[in-house]
């Protein structure tokens, strides 16, 4: 009986073209477990340098010992980091100060399992010689564990550790000093104050005659259509309320978009003609107001 294929079977079966270098297949390799402190300093290490050596001296009957020295330069403490990046190193289970230098490898078999290596080369684009490529780089025959000799510098480490995973990242301080000049509050801000000023010198405003005030909002009103009550009041310096008063008798105030919380001129005081009106329809209106005046 025939089965439909369906599109995660394709993906399932659909595979890259890409060789496997199995060159090194039958090398035997270890797999050991190091302290995070041992592998943040190998990270750290330059190209091509020295990291420690290994020993091992095989014993009839029983499993080989197997130890581990590392080099000077990856035991000496880092120097130059911030107290943020030390505490960061401590956090992650590493440490800034000085490692041990002895360390011992717990051997044990891995006869339940098979476990490979592998390494990938990025192909370069601009490079044809360098191509992309996935090898296999041994197959894993020992497994181990990188323990430390020295007790007293690894519980140091593990203090250090244990101390500073509590503290908090920020933490707040009780200031021994009173605090500057420059962080006092203040009680007016110099903002203020200029404006009070500016406002003693324009002095209290006085309300004019009305006629004086609409013949001046009629002049603004021939600049632009649209005004906002405040640009009215800085422009007349009247009171806000004598400005509503005289604002109600020759404008209208418009609720709806786009000129919303705005006043305009009344139809009777505008020698403009209302938007939208082309000037074929103004000759007409113009025609029949004459025709109806020639009438009366």
């Amino acid at each position: 009986m025939a089965t439909k294929e369906t599109p995660k079977d394709k993906d399932k079966v659909k595979k890259t073209d890409r060789d496997l270098d199995l060159a090194n297949s039958v090398r035997g390799v270890w797999l050991v477990k190091v302290p995070k402190y041992i592998s943040d300093r190998w990270e750290k290490a330059a190209a091509n340098t020295e990291v420690g050596k290994l020993r091992i001296r095989k014993v009839n009957g029983a499993k080989p010992e197997v130890n581990f020295t590392l080099s000077d330069a990856v035991c000496a403490p880092l120097a130059g980091l911030s107290d943020m990046d030390k505490l960061d190193l401590v956090r992650n289970s590493s440490t800034y100060q000085q490692i041990p230098k002895e360390h011992k490898f717990k051997v044990s078999s891995i006869a339940a399992q098979t476990l490979g290596v592998f390494s990938h080369n990025i192909g370069d684009p601009e490079n044809p010689a360098v191509v992309d490529k996935l090898s296999v780089e041994g197959k894993v025959v020992q497994r181990a564990e990188c323990c430390p000799n020295n007790g007293s510098l690894y519980a140091s480490i593990k203090k250090e550790a244990l101390t500073k995973a509590g503290e908090p990242r920020r933490m707040v301080k009780q200031l021994d000093k009173h605090v500057t000049t420059s962080f006092k509050p203040v009680a007016n801000h110099a903002t203020n104050l200029a404006h009070e000023r500016a406002k003693k010198l324009e002095g209290k405003k006085m309300r004019d005659d009305k006629d004086k005030v609409q013949e001046i909002l009629f002049a603004l009103f021939e600049k632009h259509q649209f005004y906002n009550i405040k640009d009215l009041a800085q422009e007349t310096r009247q009171p806000m309320a004598y400005l509503k008063q005289i604002l109600k008798d020759c404008c209208n105030y418009s609720v709806k978009p786009p000129h919303r919380n705005m006043w305009e001129l009344k139809p009777e005081y505008r020698h403009y003609k209302p938007e939208g009106e082309d000037d074929e329809e103004a000759a007409k209106k113009k025609k029949r107001n004459e025709s109806s005046s020639d009438s009366d």
